[in-house]
């Protein structure tokens, strides 16, 4: 059991800090591509690798009812729909006031979790350090939030909607993909995503210059390789043995990676303000966290 407890506390941190290096790999590779055929790219690429690494190991793709189904909800509701929303949304709503609006996702995670997976236990020191972490990530992204917010109310919505399906389909698969490989879980969605959106991209982003540069290259192959195959794999690997809640935590966990990225590669300003809103957040993480994790956070696998 303990070598399990440091297995997932190793796959839990590596998958943050991939997730939280893919906001400025997206940045550099946007300075050469298009976002939504840039993200096309990403998951079609991302669906070759995962073939070629499911034909090496040869994995079983399961095709029963219940995995094709599954498949079909990973593909549209936590690719397609999504990440198109969130690149659209992004046009209009400001960055920060986008991670912050995105926060609502564990909250979501706590409201699917308490009526689909009733064993899956919330406890008031997740609730509360949800709400501490939340109100961190406020403060981190507060000076973003200028002009009037009316003129951001359909892009908040859509930012809204994203979070909520992502959540649902996370718990889905918690409650009815424990005989899905985390491989082959990824493989037909990514694949629907890939196509989908680089069609979708190329229809409403003709217009805008596409430059086949190494950042172009670079970004794509790392948001293929790294945050798509090994997170997302990881994401799907973790949810099927840690508390869905506790995994959802890393919504909280990778803007402030990326904050750091951003200060460290970019020279981005790192104010005061931020800094405590970094140190809330950490502080809301312990507190979910907090407790006998043989008994709260993990299962026996």
């Amino acid at each position: 059991m303990q070598g399990n407890i440091l297995t997932v506390v190793a796959v839990y941190l590596l998958t943050c800090m991939i997730w939280g290096s893919t906001w400025l790999a997206i940045k550099i590779g946007l300075e050469s591509i298009p976002p939504i055929i840039s993200a096309g790219y990403r998951f079609t690429l991302a669906s070759l690798l995962i073939l070629g690494v499911i034909s090496l190991r040869k994995i079983k793709i399961q095709t029963d009812r219940t995995a094709i189904r599954l498949y079909l909800l990973m593909g549209f509701f936590s690719f397609v729909f999504p990440y198109g929303l969130i690149y659209w949304a992004e046009q209009f709503v400001p960055s920060g006031l986008t991670a912050v609006i995105y926060a609502i996702y564990p909250f979501s995670i706590a409201i699917f979790s308490f009526f689909m997976i009733p064993s899956e236990k919330i406890g008031i020191n997740k609730i509360i350090g949800i709400i501490i972490s939340f109100i961190g990530l406020f403060i981190i992204f507060s000076e973003n939030f200028t002009g009037n917010l009316d003129n951001y109310i359909v892009g908040m919505i859509v930012v809204i909607l994203s979070a909520i399906m992502q959540s649902m389909v996370a718990v889905s698969i918690k409650k009815y993909g424990h005989h899905l490989h985390p491989l082959s879980m990824n493989f037909f969605p990514m694949l629907i995503a890939g196509i989908i959106l680089t069609v979708y991209g190329f229809i409403i982003e003709s217009h805008l210059p596409i430059k086949y540069d190494y950042k172009a290259f670079l970004s794509v192959f790392y948001l293929a390789l790294f945050g798509s195959l090994i997170t997302f794999t990881s994401y799907y690997w973790l949810i099927k043995r840690v508390n869905i809640i506790i995994v959802s935590l890393i919504t909280f966990i990778t803007p402030i990676l990326a904050l750091l990225l951003g200060w460290f590669f970019y020279r981005e300003e790192l104010s005061p303000h931020q800094l405590t809103g970094c140190i809330l957040v950490l502080i809301g993480l312990l507190t979910a966290i907090f407790g006998n994790i043989r008994k709260v956070a993990f299962k026996q696998i």
